[in-house]
This record gives C-alpha cells, sequence and structure tokens, in this order.
C-alpha cells in the first residue's frame, strides 16, 4: 500500500504571543534582530503563545499541544507543519511584513474536528501581510501581529544547517520495512535500520541500480521506524566537527518522507 499527497492551491498568512515567564524563572537573553531570510531561516519556529486582539488565548490554533505549530523558511519557502496538513508556498518580507505568495496543501482528511480546523485557524492569519519581529539570543523568539490585533509568538530552535554549520548533502535511503539485531559495545540487543541509497533524476524518476544494503548503526533525526513500513527518505547528511570518540563523524536528518509501503509477511 502506498500513500500519496495531492496538492490544493490556497492563500495563506500569520499571527504571534508569548507567555508570561513563571515566578523565579530567570530572566532570558535575546536581542533584536533585522527580519531577513538568513535569520528566519536559522530557526524552526514553534508556536508557544497566540492571543488576539482582547487579550484573549486563540484555542483553535493549540488543537496539537503535544506537536505545536512549526514555520520553517527556506529558500524563499515558507513552510507550516503540525497542523492536519502541510502548508507551503512561496514568501517575501517586504517594510516589516510577510507577504506570502500563492500556498500549497496537502489534501488529507482528520477526523478531530478541531485539527481539521487547525488548517483554516492558521491560514485566516497568514492572509494579508502580518507584521514580523525576531529577538535571538538564548531564546530566539520570532512575533507574528496580524491587521485585526492576533498576537502569535514563536520559539525558534536551531535547524540542523545551523547546528552542524553546513548546508549538508542531499541523499536519499530506502528504509527496510525490519531492523536487524547488530552489535554495539554500549547497547544490548541493539537493532539497526537496514538501509540503502537511492538516486533520482531531475524529474523525481528512479535513476540507476539501487546502492548494496547496509545496517545504519546510528539514528535518523526526526524519524520514526514503524515495524512493517518500507520508506524512502531524502535525507541531510552532514558532517559532526570534532565527533566524540566512538561517535559516528557524519548525522542524518530527515528531510521528507517521499514513499511509504506496508510490508506483510
Amino acid at each position: 500500500m502506498r500513500y500519496a499527497l495531492l496538492l490544493l492551491p490556497i492563500l495563506a498568512s500569520c499571527s504571534a504571543a508569548t507567555p508570561k515567564p513563571e515566578a523565579g524563572t530567570p530572566p532570558v537573553t535575546r536581542a533584536a534582530a533585522s527580519v531577513d531570510d538568513k535569520t528566519l531561516s536559522a530557526y524552526h519556529w514553534n508556536l508557544q503563545g497566540a492571543v488576539d486582539r482582547d487579550g484573549k488565548r486563540i484555542d483553535a490554533l493549540f488543537a496539537r499541544p503535544q506537536r505545536p505549530l512549526q514555520l520553517d523558511f527556506r529558500d524563499g519557502r515558507l513552510g507550516v507543519s503540525n497542523a492536519c496538513n502541510r502548508i507551503g508556498g512561496d514568501y517575501r518580507i517586504d517594510g516589516g511584513r510577510l507577504r506570502p505568495g500563492q500556498m500549497m496543501q496537502t489534501l488529507m482528511a482528520c477526523a478531530d474536528p478541531a485539527l481539521s480546523g487547525l488548517d483554516e485557524a492558521i491560514r485566516s492569519r497568514l492572509q494579508g501581510a502580518p507584521r514580523l519581529s525576531v529577538e535571538t539570543g538564548e531564546a530566539p523568539r520570532l512575533r507574528l501581529t496580524t491587521d485585526g490585533g492576533d498576537v502569535l509568538d514563536f520559539g525558534g530552535v536551531p535547524t540542523a544547517e545551523t547546528r552542524y554549520g553546513s548546508a549538508g548533502e542531499t541523499m536519499f535511503l530506502e528504509i527496510d520495512a525490519q531492523t536487524q539485531p547488530c552489535a554495539h559495545p554500549l547497547i544490548r540487543d541493539k537493532r539497526c535500520l537496514k538501509v540503502r541509497e537511492r538516486r533520482y533524476d531531475a524529474n523525481g524518476l528512479a535513476a540507476g541500480a539501487p546502492g548494496e544494503w547496509q545496517l545504519l548503526y546510528q539514528d535518523i533525526e526526526g524519524y520514526t521506524h514503524e515495524a512493517g513500513v518500507r520508506n524512502v527518505l531524502r535525507v541531510k547528511r552532514y558532517a559532526i566537527a570534532h565527533p566524540p570518540a566512538d561517535a559516528p563523524a557524519q548525522a542524518y536528518v530527515l528531510d521528507t518522507v517521499i514513499e511509504s509501503e506496508i510490508v506483510r509477511p
């Protein structure tokens, strides 16, 4: 069984707010930063707070509290994840305002009405040109303010490019449906992913023969394997500067799952 994603054009826009620190919490060091593509693309921006013009929490934006809404800015593209569907499209920054172009979204159906409504809750606040402000430091923050007075605050988590200091190398890995036992000096009964490299042409079609199967003795950041499901992943591979002894010299970070198939015994 394979999964496919359909795309639907939409128009988009966003907003922001921060929770007050608890008593006794030490002050967080922040510094105002220019709102530019370089600063925005250095972090994954996770929603931390959202209030309307009257200061009331916008509950519709927190339908998935264990996976907060996330904004990603990369190569002139804005992506919204952790809603019911994934949303993305072009954007530009103009006079301290976010101006999204035509956005696209996947067509997934979510049984939970609150989760289904999350897409619209985001889209309605992306329409127009919300004002942006960014603060960097120990706890980076992005604030979006809509013309209607909604304020959304996002906390910044450094991207893999920021953490590893390079753009990384894009590659495709096929993950076998079943993990395999593998020897590990520190982990008893360790099981490893069985992987092989795949190649694709500019049209997204498989090109050449797959590489040889081998065991991967480390995790792929962002990927959780499900037994019985074969996946093809687009990942980024980064060199790790000065890795600890007996630690891998490379890191693999999930970009996206491009193919999934349930393999029956």
